[in-house]
């Protein structure tokens, strides 16, 4: 199967005290002996912190990479290649880091920060190449950007070469793609319909996607699940509505205004949890013919890494992991 999937921790507002630790733990083993190369811890105001949480899966697994989500706000970029290289010391495991310029808007402005969208992933671009130049060097950094200066600062402990972080970036934006490039980073999109997916259409190519699947061996099983699951209330399409008037984040625009996905239908693409406020990505959801076949539009697209939403149980895990080796064989056919 050519193509990194990465599952996605548990949320610690779910879980209550050492439960949560339990839970972070069993979810990356699983994550881990079903293949996947990583998973994405979040990170915003509400829950617990995404640096302590990668030092427990690490402690849990042996080769599963942690991608954490990572916001300047939270911190100097010279705390964050402190902890890097720490890591590297203590565990001889690399990290990835997932790079998000925006987030909620309350959470940044109860942070005192009212920086527009395009100025924040100019403020992204140099926080992480600070990180890069003092991860990579072994002589003294200096930086002198329009957001963050530093001079003659090193680096100690240093981080070997093969511990050199992965570095991710979410967007759909143009400012998003050119940080990208800038960063050498890999972006994550939250894909539309793969009718209308830019790889399809002979525009750019894709490097990842970040989607829910819940596939079952039949279609009604499938849309049971995904019912109960997800189901739509009023306060969940209440709140979609209001974080559709606050948010400044391109992709979420986009997914609010496709129209036709959001009800009970069984189209295989399904937006339903994402307009409830219930996860924020597109869904998946069918037999595992149907979503292998909606999946090799994205590989075909030049999608080579997927992260998934959260996992509710091992199925989640297995099942996903099977799609996508049955999407990887329509690819070969073709």
């Amino acid at each position: 199967m050519n193509i990194d999937l990465f599952s996605t921790t548990p949320q610690s507002v779910d879980f209550r005290n050492h439960s949560y630790l339990c839970e972070i733990k069993k979810a990356a083993q699983y994550s881990e002996q079903y293949g996947f190369k990583g998973t994405l811890i979040y990170c915003d105001n509400r829950l617990a912190d995404p640096w302590i949480i990668a030092c427990a899966i690490l402690s849990a697994t042996l080769k599963l990479i942690p991608l954490i989500a990572l916001q300047p706000v939270y911190m100097h970029p010279y705390t964050v290649a402190k902890k890097i290289a720490t890591i590297g010391l203590l565990y001889d495991r690399k990290v990835a880091l997932n790079l998000v310029a925006g987030g909620f808007i309350h959470d940044l402005n109860a942070l005192n920060d009212y920086t527009t969208h395009d100025r924040r992933y100019d403020r992204l671009a140099e926080y992480t190449e600070i990180i890069q130049l003092l991860l990579r060097s072994n002589k003294p950094v200096s930086y002198f950007g329009e957001f963050y200066q530093i001079n003659n600062l090193t680096l100690s402990p240093q981080l070997q070469d093969h511990l050199q972080p992965e570095y991710y970036i979410s967007g759909s934006s143009e400012v998003a793609r050119k940080t990208a490039i800038r960063l050498g980073a890999t972006r994550i999109e939250y894909p539309e319909p793969q009718t209308d997916f830019p790889g399809l259409l002979g525009g750019e190519l894709i490097n990842g996607i970040r989607i829910g699947i819940l596939a079952r061996i039949s279609q009604d099983e499938a849309w049971a699940e995904a019912r109960q699951r997800f189901p739509k209330t009023r306060t969940g399409d209440m709140t979609h509505q209001v974080a559709e008037k606050t948010s400044d984040s391109s992709w979420h625009k986009v997914l609010s205004g496709i129209n036709g996905f959001d009800r009970m239908e069984k189209s295989v693409y399904w937006l339903g949890p994402f307009k409830q406020y219930q996860t924020f990505c597109p869904y998946l959801v069918g037999d595992y013919d149907e979503v292998a076949l909606e999946l090799a539009g994205y590989l075909k697209a030049g999608c080579k890494t997927c992260v998934l939403d959260v996992p509710v149980s091992e199925m989640d895990l297995a099942s996903t992991v099977l799609v996508f080796n049955r999407a990887s064989k329509l690819m070969e056919m073709v």
